[in-house]
């Protein structure tokens, strides 16, 4: 049987029943994470004594009839509320492909969840999973010391002298978030950021506010001028600590204000409990600058993977070559319809 639930408390009472979730699964970062014409929806499949959920956003498709899913920005894919060897993945794979037929979903994508266990092996059979690249983590499980020991040698030295010349503080001050939100868009505008990263104040006070899940604001400041260089926002949820988003002055560059920050949630997240500290990976899921400068603190990896799933081929078919022709089977996007037009000029 499937269930469609769209409702915060029937959604969180969900939630209460997983074995393991993220913040990423709550009904509040959905939410905050759809756009217009854009519907957060969580999927609750049971069978007996079974039931799987999934979350998420479901889009119309424009000039069409169709609709298609994604998952929110993160990492999201299936929730295990409950299985056990009764489970039978193939009842889950007709019941679901009836409920996307039934409802006109032509194609599904989500970026499923490196630390959540049977995901891949529930949707094998269903469309199709790729393994993109790894992501970092910092195991909280291993002291603080043996933790230490899996940095980068001259992460040690940038760190301690970050520690002599800034101070780390936590805080939800109004003006703070303001400066922040400041920094974390000049961070975006520096490397040329898709416009869909640049959230608006909104988004970040209702982050910082949520109270479906723990979101802390880390800010670095300048002991002698006192001013706020760097800051980064943590969420908690679970066992997991998401490094989520963060900026920094770019005078400042050379002070490492943002390793001083993740390594001070290192330390706080440690104390607190936490399994594990999940730093991502790189821009683009590629081994870039940027995931040089997470695996710096870790040498732990996850595999990142997602799944595409095409419901409907000859709908997918239609939509595809209205939007490029012919050519639609050389672009790699999913789904195609949904790709810039400027990529067919490099098909030519």
């Amino acid at each position: 049987m499937i269930e469609v639930l769209k409702e915060k408390k029937e959604w969180n009472e969900q939630l209460k029943m997983a074995r393991h979730i993220d913040f990423y699964h709550t009904y509040d970062y959905h939410q905050l994470s759809k756009k217009e014409n854009e519907s957060p929806i969580l999927i609750k499949y049971t069978e007996g004594s079974n039931s799987i959920a999934i979350p998420l956003l479901l889009r119309s498709i424009e000039n069409s009839n169709y609709k298609d899913a994604i998952s929110v920005y993160g990492y999201a894919g299936i929730i295990v509320l409950n299985i056990d060897n009764q489970f039978k993945k193939e009842n889950f794979h007709k019941e679901l492909k009836t409920f996307f037929k039934n409802n006109d979903i032509v194609s599904v994508f989500s970026r499923l969840h490196p630390y959540l266990e049977h995901q891949e092996s529930i949707l094998d059979g269903l469309g199709k999973t790729t393994t993109l690249n790894k992501v970092v983590y910092i195991d909280l499980n291993e002291t603080l010391d043996n933790q230490r020991k899996m940095f980068n040698r001259r992460l040690k030295t940038y760190i301690n002298k970050s520690r002599k010349t800034c101070t780390v503080i936590e805080s939800k001050l109004k003006n703070h978030i303001k400066t922040f939100v400041h920094l974390y868009h000049e961070n975006m505008k520096r490397v040329n950021a898709n416009s869909s990263y640049f959230f608006n104040n909104e988004y970040f006070d209702q982050l910082l506010s949520s109270k479906d899940f723990d979101s802390e604001l880390l800010l670095c400041i300048h002991n002698d001028t006192q001013e706020i260089i760097a800051g980064a926002i943590f969420i908690k949820k679970d066992d997991i600590v998401q490094y989520h988003l963060s900026g920094l002055n770019d005078a400042y560059l050379n002070l490492n204000p943002i390793k001083l920050i993740i390594n001070e949630e290192r330390i706080k997240s440690t104390n607190e409990g936490f399994k594990y500290f999940n730093l991502g990976g790189g821009r683009g899921n590629q081994e870039d600058s940027l995931f040089s400068f997470k695996s710096s603190f870790s040498k732990k990896y996850k595999t990142f993977r997602t799944w595409k799933y095409v419901v409907d081929e000859n709908a997918y078919s239609i939509l595809a070559k209205k939007h490029f022709g012919n050519e639609y089977q050389n672009i790699d996007f999913f789904p195609v319809y949904r790709a810039n037009k400027n990529l067919r000029k490099n098909l030519v």
